[in-house]
């Protein structure tokens, strides 16, 4: 959205936005079609996703193709050699407050596809594209207080309240202050006059402390919950205070329904953090599974305040059109400790199907067990993962959500590659030694073509792919019988020759 349709927007309606971006984000997820058609809403054609065929050789061919199409194309957008990205930054950065839209840096990607389709990507990352963000604008206001605020794994995080004050036009109230050792090292107080910036120009952080309050004293970060009053333990090998209360803390417990009903999980239109909160304070929801029982509410939610026949409906339908969901989306939604959507993904892609990673976690639960070495075997997951997992599965009412949850829902298997003729695909790969491509580079090809790539080698091991001065692993393949592969030999079988 333009900064001149931002304006005109904000001057024909009651409720402001804060910026373009918000407003743009807002009209796209109206329930309502005509709504979004009547904000002007403008698009840069940039990137291509899945193709079945190649379209062009290398990106700025791509881009000259979708403007022979009809798409509109920035017109800011140029090939350019290394050694003028700098040169180009800072004019992009000059010409940033004369361009009608808002921008926050620049995108440098590699311009042949080819390089682009071997590099793959992290998660949602490109390995072959990196972002150069513009310096933060800052301001200065008062610390008018710390608030903590707890998480669905009952992390204890401390937020910042200030008055409001004007940021890059978007008006900040609220700021991240990370952990506990943050505030300390910066010995922010209540009070302070303090230096603000949004990082990347979306999040605000605190900077530093400009003027001291006379009035202040250190703060002192909570011991116990401020929910549920448990007590509130940090490890010695993590910067994180968490409460002890689990489930009986109702600050994890709506935390992790809204987290489950988040767009990388479930994303149940509707059930943002307000629809979840009223709906667990007035007893309707206790544990995931309730939230597919709510379409059996749906008279009774039509007569709460606010809602009517047509929102209740909506939500029904909304619910009811999550009852599919795939496999690393579901295991996301579940809200493990640090099983975010790149891990949920590694560990769906690893076990194919919902029978097979239930089976497999729970048997990981015994430590030494065949399936706890394949779990933390896996590249990306390693024992810290692995535990946090077993300790999930060895919970009894964490397998009665699953069985329940299982009961109510149709959980899909993991996608996968689309190239099943590969020699690799299906195949547990180990890499060991150094090779003369990147290991990272290495395990994305393989994994595009349908392996899976693991940290160790085990009895359920495929091949293992041996560069120069490789050690353990490769006796260890040799002992058990395993295929080992050159480099050059898996280079042929990944057609990279």
């Amino acid at each position: 959205m333009t900064k001149n349709d931002f304006l005109a927007l904000n001057e024909s309606q009651t409720r402001q936005f804060a910026n373009p971006r918000n407003a743009a984000a807002g009209s796209l997820r109206q329930l309502d079609p005509a709504i979004t058609a009547q904000r002007k809403l403008s698009l840069f054609a940039y990137a291509q996703g899945d193709v079945s065929a190649p379209v062009a050789a290398s990106h700025w061919e791509y881009l000259q193709t979708l403007q022979s199409w009809g798409f509109t194309v920035n017109p800011l957008s140029k090939r350019i050699s290394e050694n003028e990205a700098e040169a180009f930054q800072t004019h992009i950065g000059q010409a940033r407050a004369t361009l009608p839209y808002d921008i926050d840096g620049v995108v440098y990607k590699i311009d042949d596809i080819a390089l682009q389709n071997r590099l793959g990507f992290v998660g949602r990352a490109p390995r072959w594209a990196i972002a150069w963000k513009f310096p933060a604008e800052r301001a200065t206001t008062t610390l008018e207080d710390i608030e903590i605020q707890v998480g669905r794994t009952g992390a204890l995080t401390p937020r910042a309240r200030l008055t409001p004050v004007n940021v890059g036009g978007v008006l900040v109230q609220y700021a991240t202050l990370h952990n506990e050792d943050e505030i300390a090292r910066k010995d922010f107080r209540i009070g302070d006059v303090v230096e603000l910036q949004r990082a990347g120009d979306v999040i605000p952080q605190l900077i530093r402390v400009v003027k001291r309050s006379e009035a202040s004293t250190p703060y002192h970060f909570p011991t116990h919950c401020p929910v549920c009053g448990s007590l509130a333990v940090r490890d010695s090998d993590e910067a994180v205070r968490r409460c002890t209360g689990g489930l009986t803390c109702q600050a994890q417990i709506t935390e992790r329904l809204i987290h489950f009903c988040s767009r990388g999980a479930f994303d149940i239109e509707g059930m943002g953090d307000k629809t979840v909160q009223e709906f667990y304070a007035a007893g309707l929801l206790k544990s995931a599974p309730d939230i597919f029982k709510l379409p059996d509410h749906e008279a009774e939610i039509a007569t709460r305040e606010g809602w009517g026949k047509l929102s209740a409906a909506n939500l029904t339908a909304a619910i009811e059109a999550r009852r599919t969901i795939a496999l690393p989306r579901f295991i996301f939604a579940l809200g493990i400790r640090r099983i975010g959507e790149n891990n949920a993904k590694l560990l769906a892609r690893h076990y194919g199907n919902y029978a097979n990673w239930r089976a497999s976690m729970q048997a990981a639960t015994e430590i030494g067990s065949d399936a706890r070495l394949e779990l933390g075997s896996i590249t990306g997951v390693g024992p810290t993962i692995a535990t946090d997992l077993a300790a999930f599965f060895a919970e009894p009412h964490n397998l009665a959500t699953l069985d329940e949850l299982a009961s109510l829902l149709t959980i899909t298997d993991a996608p996968t590659a689309a190239t099943s003729t590969s020699p690799l695909a299906g195949k547990t790969i180990v890499f060991t030694g150094t090779l003369t491509m990147a290991r990272p580079e290495a395990k994305a090809r393989a994994e595009a073509l349908g392996a899976k790539v693991t940290e160790s080698v085990s009895k359920k091991t495929d091949y293992v792919v041996v560069g120069e001065d490789a050690g353990s692993k490769a006796k260890k393949a040799a002992e058990l019988g395993v295929t080992i592969l050159t480099e050059t030999q898996f280079r042929e079988m990944a057609d990279l020759v």
